[in-house]
C-alpha cells in the first residue's frame, strides 16, 4: 500500500500540522513516510500545502506530484488540487468554505463541512482535525487508533487541554464519511 496525499489551504488552517500528525500516525503504525511542507512567508492567510506519502514499502522520492488523494480546505486551493490529482483519485473538499466544484468528472469528490463540524465541537480551528479523520477513513492510509498518545507528543504541554477536542474532531470526521 502506498498513498500519496496532498493537503492545501491557507496559513492558519493547520495544514502543516495536519501533515505532521498524519506522518506521526503512519510512523506509529510502522509505515514508511515522507513529508514535504510548503508555505508562504505570511504569518496567516498565505498558502499552506503539504505533500505526504505513506507506504508499506520504501519511498523513492518525497515529492507528491500526482497525488492519489487531495484535501481542499479553501477555494484558492481547488484549481491546484484538481490539476494535479490523478484520474480516479479522491478529492476531499471542506464544503464550509469551498462552494465551487471541480470541473473534472474522472475523480471521486467527497464534500465535508469540516469548518462547521469543528465549530460545533468548540472551535473552527479544529477543521483540520475533522479533515484528518475523514481522509484517514477515505484513503485507508491510517488506522488512527493511537491518536491521543500521538497528540500528547505532538502538542506542547500547555496545549494538552485541547487534545480531547482534537480527538473528538478526528472521530467526527471519520464518522462523517
Amino acid at each position: 500500500m502506498t498513498e500519496k496525499s496532498f493537503f492545501a489551504g491557507f496559513g492558519g488552517q493547520g495544514i502543516i500540522s495536519l501533515g505532521q500528525i498524519w506522518v506521526y500516525c503512519a510512523m506509529k503504525e510502522g509505515k514508511n513516510v515522507t513529508f514535504f511542507p510548503f508555505y508562504g512567508a505570511e504569518k496567516r492567510g498565505g498558502i499552506a500545502r503539504a505533500g505526504v506519502i505513506v507506504s508499506d514499502e520504501e519511498i523513492a522520492s518525497p515529492l507528491v506530484t500526482v497525488p492519489d488523494s487531495v484535501l481542499v480546505m479553501n477555494p484558492d486551493s481547488l484549481p491546484l488540487c484538481e490539476g494535479i490529482l490523478k484520474p480516479g483519485g479522491l478529492m476531499l473538499i471542506n464544503s464550509t468554505l469551498v462552494k465551487g466544484a471541480p470541473q473534472r468528472s474522472d475523480i471521486n469528490v467527497v464534500r465535508i463541512e469540516a469548518q462547521d463540524m469543528a465549530e460545533k465541537i468548540g472551535n473552527p480551528r479544529f477543521a483540520n482535525m475533522v479533515a484528518l479523520g475523514a481522509m484517514a477513513k477515505l484513503t485507508g492510509a491510517l488506522a488512527i487508533t493511537e491518536i491521543e498518545g500521538i497528540l500528547k507528543k505532538f502538542f506542547s504541554p500547555d496545549k494538552h487541554q485541547f487534545i480531547p477536542l482534537n480527538v473528538e474532531a478526528i472521530q467526527a470526521g471519520y464518522r462523517a464519511v
